[in-house]
């Protein structure tokens, strides 16, 4: 850490502790991820403009912390200080104290293998749910199982090879829980669940796992979070990428570069828009690769095929702007799609209106999106309910056409 990082982090901290503030409560009280303010104070990570001006604000600091932090992003300029902040990994994004420490109790009683393989086929089967059911309908069975799940662990003895396995079950329902909570609009819960898998898997030795849990992170911070959480989240999940490591089965490699190119997606920019398409590439050639292996990917797993990669390229050229690419992919991908996944199909028909809206061709949109609000009145899950109000205010535009006003009077509300 350059000199410079370490008088920034020094100063606010210290200025911190004498206003009587963690850097948990400075965070929650500057809307921030705590993660991310963590690796700035620590030097891991160069604090942005905005993060800077909060803080100076929040310690009444009157410029010093934005002078400070100035200096240190002037200073970064050496290669030295550019690789140290650019190379963060999942560890950085691992919860407080260990949520995960073995619990000794009066009378444990012992885990074998048969508990770990009920487990398994629990999980499994809140996976499946999860395509047919919404968030809503399912926090609820989720969140318990988690909680059983963990217990399990905690508070019982077993083998070394039997913790591990209920290890990377934790991680497994920590990731679809996690998806669930954050599909109900919960997105607090969602990531507390996302780091207490983190944690699991990387004790259980499993960087594939953890890798799908801090993509599942990252995705949720790109989709929900301020400007400075959309950026913590390209940075977590180039970190997933990373720690995966190139050894991992074709279809995580793949998921995990879908991620990276959402998020440069998200962060906008030419350049990110460039290094989104390069993602996207990687993508698509991963999963090619995963053709040749003879070993069957996680399970977890067994939803990434070249449709849902087409789909994630349809998204990104429509935030693109790129409508004449998106709409035929859209197309392709939605005429032989399940429709007994309700919740995606009107996710993707809401990508659908927006990218015919920006093809100027606002009447054909008005009539996707009357679909897109029938399918998600129907369905308890925020990410519609979001992608709806995203749809109309994007048809205000059009709001002198017969069937886009008749559309946005029946639903103002």
């Amino acid at each position: 850490m350059s000199s410079a990082g370490g008088e920034f982090g020094r100063t606010v901290r210290a200025a911190l502790k004498a206003q009587g503030l963690s850097i948990r409560a400075a965070s929650r009280a500057m809307v921030y991820d705590h993660a991310f303010l963590s690796r700035v104070l620590a030097g891991k990570q160069l604090p942005s403009p905005e993060l800077a001006l909060s803080l100076d604000r929040l310690l009444n600091a009157h410029g010093e912390v934005v002078e400070l932090a100035a200096r240190l992003i002037d200073g970064a300029q050496s290669p030295s200080d550019q690789d140290h902040a650019a190379q963060p990994t999942l560890a950085d994004f691992l919860p407080e104290g260990d949520p995960l420490s073995l619990l000794t109790v009066r009378s444990p009683r012992r885990v074998g293998v048969g508990e770990v393989t009920d487990l398994q086929k629990r999980v499994h089967g809140l996976r499946l749910a999860d395509d047919v059911l919404a968030g809503g309908d399912l926090i609820a069975p989720a969140l318990r199982e988690l909680r059983e799940a963990v217990r399990l662990y905690r508070e019982n003895t077993h083998t070394q090879d039997v913790g591990r396995a209920l290890l990377v079950q934790i991680g497994e329902l920590a990731q679809i829980a996690g998806w669930i909570a954050s599909d109900a609009g919960r997105h607090e819960e969602a990531e507390r669940i996302y780091r207490l898998g983190l944690s699991a898997a990387r004790q259980a030795g499993d960087m594939t796992l953890a890798g799908n849990l801090g993509g599942s992170l990252a995705y949720q911070m790109t989709n929900v979070g301020t400007p400075d959480q959309i950026r913590e989240g390209l940075t977590l999940a180039q970190a997933a990428l990373h720690d995966a490591g190139p050894d991992s089965p074709g279809k995580a490699r793949a998921l995990y570069w879908d991620r990276v190119a959402w998020a440069h997606t998200q962060a906008g920019g030419h350049e990110n828009a460039r290094a989104a398409m390069r993602a996207l590439g990687e993508a698509s050639e991963a999963l090619a690769q995963s053709d040749d292996e003879t070993e069957e990917p996680p399970a977890y797993l067994y939803w990434v095929d070249a449709g849902e990669l087409q789909v994630m390229e349809s998204r990104v050229y429509t935030e693109l702007r790129r409508p004449l690419r998106a709409v035929p992919l859209l197309r392709d991908v939605l005429a032989g799609y399940d429709a007994t996944h309700t919740r995606e199909m009107a996710l993707y028909l809401s990508w659908l209106a927006i990218a015919l809206a920006d093809a100027n061709e606002p009447e054909e949109s008005a009539v996707v999106a009357e679909r897109v609000i029938r399918i998600a009145s129907a369905v308890a899950s925020e990410r519609t309910a979001d992608r709806v109000r995203v749809v109309l205010a994007r048809l205000q535009e059009y709001e002198d056409v017969p069937e886009v006003a008749t559309l946005l009077a029946e639903h103002a509300a």
